[in-house]
C-alpha cells in the first residue's frame, strides 16, 4: 500500500515572545496621566524664572554690591516679600461687597487673599471685635516677583498723571508702603464686572536695614520714585 504524500502547507509562524514584565511596565508608565499638583499648591511655571528676578540676581546684586562697598553677594538687601490690602468698611454690613473686593483682590494678585477681621471693637465706629473689614494677600517667591514687574511696568503707569511714586513711604526699617487709589490700573480688572472703584495698600518688606539701602535695591528694580 502507498503512503499519503506529505503536506506541502508552509510551517506556522513561531508567535513573538512577549516583552519581559520591565519592559511592559515602562510602557504603562509612559502612558499614564502626570501626577496633579495638590490643592492649594501653585503649579510649577517650568524651569524659566520672572523676568524681575532674573535682572535682581544678574544686575542688580552686582551694581549694589559695587555700589554699596559689600565685601560679598550676601550683604545685598533682597525682596521678603509683598503684602497687598483692601479695606472694605461696608463689607460688614453687606457680604457681596467682600465678595468683589476679595475678587478684585485674587485677579491682580494671582492668589487667594484672606479676609481680615477687626481685632477690637470701636464704638465710634460702631464696629464689633471679629467683623469682616477687607482682605490681604502676601506674596513670596515667583509671584512677588511677577506682582512687582507688572506694578511697575504696567499698572503704574496707567495712573493718570503719573509722575512717580513718593520717596517717603519707607518706615525707617528698610520697608516701602505704596497706596493706590484704584484697582483699575491693573489690565486683570474688567470694568463691567467691579461693583465700584476701591484702592489698595502695598507694603514691600525687605531685608535691608536702613531705608537708604532698600530704596537703592527698589530703583535697581525699576521702581520709578518721584524726584
Amino acid at each position: 500500500m502507498a503512503k499519503a504524500p506529505a503536506s506541502s502547507a508552509p510551517p506556522k509562524p513561531k508567535a513573538p515572545p512577549s516583552a519581559p514584565p520591565k519592559a511592559q511596565k515602562k510602557k504603562a508608565d509612559k502612558g499614564a496621566p502626570a501626577p496633579t499638583v495638590p490643592a492649594g499648591r501653585p503649579k510649577p511655571t517650568g524651569d524659566t524664572p520672572p523676568r524681575l528676578r532674573a535682572r535682581f540676581r544678574e544686575v542688580v546684586v552686582p551694581a549694589l554690591v559695587k555700589e554699596r562697598g559689600y565685601t560679598n553677594v550676601w550683604q545685598a538687601p533682597r525682596l521678603e516679600k509683598v503684602v497687598i490690602n483692601m479695606g472694605v468698611g461696608e463689607g460688614r454690613d453687606n457680604a457681596k461687597i467682600l465678595d468683589f473686593a476679595t475678587a478684585d483682590l485674587q485677579a491682580i494678585a494671582g492668589q487667594k487673599p484672606v479676609v481680615t477681621k477687626a481685632k477690637k471693637s470701636i464704638a465710634n465706629f460702631k464696629l464689633r471685635e471679629g467683623v469682616p473689614i477687607g482682605a490681604k494677600v502676601t506674596l513670596r517667591g515667583a509671584r512677588m516677583y511677577e506682582f512687582l514687574d507688572r506694578l511697575m511696568n504696567v499698572a503704574l503707569p496707567r495712573v493718570r498723571d503719573f509722575k512717580g511714586v513718593p520717596p517717603k513711604g519707607f518706615d525707617g526699617r528698610g520697608n516701602y508702603a505704596l497706596g493706590l487709589r484704584e484697582q483699575l490700573i491693573f489690565p486683570e480688572i474688567v470694568y463691567d464686572k467691579i461693583d465700584k472703584i476701591r484702592g489698595m495698600d502695598i507694603i514691600i518688606v525687605t531685608t535691608a536695614r536702613t531705608d537708604e539701602e532698600a530704596k537703592a535695591l527698589l530703583t535697581h528694580l525699576g521702581m520709578p520714585f518721584r524726584e
